[in-house]
């Protein structure tokens, strides 16, 4: 994608994006969220890989659900909410078992 294209998509100037990628000067948050818009990114992404632990399998997720629309994500939201309450019972039940065995 050109500077131009992403100025565009963004609402930002053409010089606004060249002053970042050259990092000639710290943009506002509102900057920020009109780069991210031009870019089909959150925001969030943008400070993932300075999160101490970031994991590539959570930045996936992220890419992952960021392209589904509203009804999507609420169905992707109650499987994994399933998903999730299966592995703590599962997990659980390896503990309970551990416990039995020692005692």
């Amino acid at each position: 994608m050109t500077q131009e294209v992403l100025a565009e998509r963004s609402g930002l100037s053409a010089d606004t994006i060249r002053r970042l990628e050259h990092g000639s000067f710290s943009p506002s948050l509102d900057t920020l969220r009109k780069l991210c818009s031009g870019l089909d990114l959150m925001l969030s992404t943008l400070f993932e890989s300075y999160e101490l632990g970031a994991r590539n399998e959570a930045r996936e997720l992220i890419d992952m659900l960021t392209a589904r629309s509203a009804r999507e994500l609420i169905l992707a939201t109650r499987v994994l909410r399933a998903l999730f309450e299966e592995l703590d019972n599962v997990a659980a039940d390896a503990k309970a078992k551990a416990r039995e065995e020692e005692g």
